[in-house]
């Protein structure tokens, strides 16, 4: 990369998931993009996406259902509008998909139609797919679709540092760490768009890809942004449990087409937790696993789809039967070994309905934000739909409202101080590791008073010992990362010790029943007393 390179934008993108691309992508007839991605651009949630989209796209069903799906769901803390406004732009959404060459799968019988799925919560047939890898295949082709136009920057292994806020009180874009030349440089721009997914590595067992360090949220909340209903970190039911599978996920798709959670003995045990059973929503489901492991002791339970046809399972789910198999595990024949892990963080920097949030200049879109869409529970398979109706709603909104009438401001260089290289790098690997542990075992998919004030004493220490490191060695990706980790630990914490109540995937042994008079209401953290002061001199946060 040219050293003389000018780093300034009119959008400056972090994050190459499906918001982020998808932002780009749409936002480049208004300005300059450029986007940021802390790996390769193709490396994001999105593409270990397996289940698919929900849409009505069917006659068969509705709007009306499926917002009241999301609805029940979201236990009550859902915003109503916003649910409406991205089902109804569900339709819209999926065209723009297939116009850039998304290929869903369409069905066997009529290939005018799609082949759609049913999964937990979901009154009816509506989640679009692309066979068991949805998410590799929408990834495939944004990636295609922004290499193809010609005009969007893209920054390969550059990890955002911390928000660059202005003496305007504005967000300026973001300090950037170049992985590869080991160099921080402060890139401008007049909209910056946090597209960063999600927090999963804040957990132990978790079904998220590397990248998830809650890296934008950590950000945002430094700066000053507000961040909602952290305590609401939704644990996937089944991820394939084998010693030697890294977070695998076993599609929530499977149960949709009849899979049945068994005991180690073989027994069914939904019927005792939910109505719909196998098909309960994820809250339900995944403390339902938890209970009967801790009941009996086993390290997991059983997701029994083999008396479905052969030919139909390799079919419906050839990514899930191959990576079985690569384990020694023929699910057309016998049951798959699962245990629950972090999957998706319902909370995040906090929204309007354009994607706006409470720092100007600063936009979140997808799994980053709070958009009030999933309350205290997504509802599976709304989380690639949200990205792409916000991603379409923020582009518009911060198409409008950039302008190139005002100047940058002047920003000074990012400054190492006395900071040396750490030859101590064992620290950052005790240290990452200690808060994954502490946020499974005391913040986990069961919480209690005793458990989060542990947490809490113990996550000020190592946030403390992390500061303290942070300010006397330069910055490296492993750093920067576990720093992020340790600040949304802390926010989860927070925000779980708050909530007095149990709701949606926040379930209190201590506060057993739902309070809507106290606690129907989103928890909102923000930094408090922060413009006095100047905390971060590697990089002025606050000028």
């Amino acid at each position: 990369m040219a050293k003389n390179l000018e780093y300034k934008s009119d959008f400056l993108v972090i994050g190459s998931g499906i918001a982020g691309l998808s932002f780009a992508l749409k936002a480049a007839r208004f300005g300059s993009v450029a986007v940021v991605t802390k790996n390769e651009v193709s490396e994001s949630s999105t593409a270990y996406a397996q289940g698919g989209i929900a849409a009505v796209v069917s006659p068969d069903d509705s709007f009306s259902s499926h917002i009241e799906d999301t609805l029940k769901a979201g236990d009550g803390l859902c915003r109503p509008e916003v649910a409406q406004l991205v089902v109804e732009g569900a339709p819209a959404a999926i065209n723009d998909l297939i116009a850039i060459g998304v290929d869903f799968t369409r069905s066997q019988k009529n290939r005018r139609e799609f082949d759609l799925g049913r999964e937990g919560g979901h009154s009816y047939r509506r989640i679009l797919h692309a066979a068991d890898q949805t998410g590799r295949e929408i990834e495939q082709k944004l990636v295609r679709a922004v290499v193809a136009d010609g005009c969007i920057r893209v920054l390969e292994n550059f990890i955002a540092v911390n928000l660059i806020v202005g003496p305007d009180e504005r967000c300026w874009g973001a300090y950037l760490l170049d992985k590869r030349r080991r160099k921080v440089i402060a890139f401008l721009a007049r909209e910056t768009i946090l597209a960063t997914g999600g927090a999963g590595k804040v957990y132990l067992y978790t079904s998220n890809p590397d990248v998830a360090t809650g890296d934008g949220v950590a950000m945002a909340f430094r700066a000053g942004a507000k961040i909602a209903n952290m305590e609401f970190m939704q644990f996937h039911p089944t991820c394939l449990y084998h010693p030697e599978a890294k977070s695998f996920l076993v599609s929530e798709a499977v149960r949709g087409e009849g899979g049945v959670l068994k005991t180690v003995d073989g027994r069914p045990f939904m019927g005792r937790y939910h109505r719909m059973k196998d098909l309960a929503p994820r809250d339900v489901v995944a403390r339902a696993i938890d209970t009967e492991m801790k009941k009996t002791g086993d390290d997991y339970v059983l997701l029994d789809i083999s008396h479905q046809p052969a030919a139909f399972i390799k079919r419906r789910f050839p990514h899930i039967y191959a990576e079985c198999q690569a384990f020694g595990i023929d699910m057309t024949k016998v049951p798959i070994p699962v245990v629950p892990a972090a999957h998706y963080s319902c909370g995040g920097v906090s929204t309007d309905a354009w994607g706006r949030t409470s720092l100007p200049g600063l936009w979140a879109i997808g799994e980053v934000a709070c958009t009030g869409l999933h309350g205290a529970n997504r509802l599976a398979s709304n989380s690639l739909l949200e990205a792409l109706v916000f991603a379409d709603r923020a582009q518009k909104a911060a198409g409008a409202a950039v302008s190139r009438e005002t100047p940058f401001p002047s920003i000074p260089p990012w400054e190492t101080g006395r900071a040396v290289d750490s030859s101590e790098a064992i620290i950052v690997a005790h240290n990452w590791d200690e808060i994954r542990r502490l946020m499974w075992n005391y913040v986990g998919i069961v919480r209690s008073n005793k458990r989060l004030a542990r947490a809490r004493r113990r996550i000020v220490n190592l946030r403390n010992e992390i500061t303290e490191y942070y300010w006397n060695f330069i910055v490296t990706a492993d750093l920067i990362e576990l720093r992020n980790i340790a600040t949304v630990a802390e926010l989860i914490i927070r925000s779980a010790m708050r909530r007095k109540e149990s709701r949606g995937l926040h379930y209190s042994l201590d506060y057993p029943e739902k309070d809507d008079k106290r606690f129907g209401k989103d928890t909102v953290i923000k930094k408090t007393g922060y413009a006095k002061i100047r905390e971060d001199t590697k990089g002025y946060e606050r000028l």
